[in-house]
């Protein structure tokens, strides 16, 4: 029996994956700060990714569920800031930068002592451009696609038998959303959560989650610089 961890599974896209992977025979391990909402799962704990011992306790977690064949990273924290309050752009590089690095790189440590296994993480669309109205989200998201992509370089450098799997989403109809703010093209939980997984068993490396944000995407890709930041986003 395949054992997964999931990090960030108290609501949204984590859960969804957590449940759908614990449908399918897998022993799941889940995390998050609101641990009260975890109830259905036999190994819960919780963690704040921006806890000074949240590694250790991740670690813990693992022992408790016997072992990680699967670490998945679904904790982070978005906002629109077109004021560029402090507060809002220093929270989201804490979470999604440093948070983020400790928890997965604990995950790549366990894994190169333990022969191995898979990481897969949730980024987004918005690391593939600097957003204006999400300065700190989206370069959060680009640091996170470069990281994985490093980490990757890495495993091979060492001969480990570690894969990655860099989840990239559109707008998903999460709480994440529910800022009063419009948001394009938005993407059930459940079908997004669908497409992860699958991308999960079929070892993908990047997935762009729904084929108008991959052509959205490509076409940004190719948006020359002195276009792009005069675009009223």
């Amino acid at each position: 029996m395949k054992k997964a961890i999931v990090i960030g599974a108290s609501s949204g896209i984590g859960l969804e994956v957590a449940q759908l992977l614990k449908g399918e025979g897998w022993t799941v391990g889940v995390a998050a700060r609101r641990v009260e909402r975890l109830s259905d799962f036999e190994f819960a704990a919780c963690i704040d990714v921006n806890a000074e011992d949240a590694g250790v306790q991740l670690l813990s977690l693992i022992d408790r569920v016997g072992g990680m064949d699967l670490y998945f990273h679904a904790s982070g924290i978005g906002h629109q800031n077109r004021m560029l309050h402090e507060d809002i752009e220093l929270q989201t590089v804490t979470t999604n930068g440093l948070g983020f690095t400790r928890m997965v790189g604990t995950a790549f440590r366990y894994m190169a002592d333990h022969g191995g296994g898979h990481i897969a993480v949730i980024s987004s669309i918005a690391g593939t451009k600097g957003l204006g109205p999400a300065p700190s989200y989206s370069a959060t998201k680009a640091f996170q696609n470069t990281y994985i992509q490093s980490l990757e370089q890495l495993a091979n450098a060492r001969h480990l038998d570690i894969r990655f799997t860099d989840i990239r989403p559109g707008f998903v109809a999460t709480d994440l959303l529910n800022d009063g703010n419009h948001y394009p093209l938005l993407l059930d939980k459940t079908a997004v959560a669908r497409d992860i997984v699958c991308s999960i068993r079929k070892r993908r490396h990047v997935r762009v989650v729904d084929w108008r944000w991959r052509i959205i995407t490509a076409f940004w890709r190719r948006i020359p610089r002195f276009v792009w930041r005069r675009l009223p986003l």
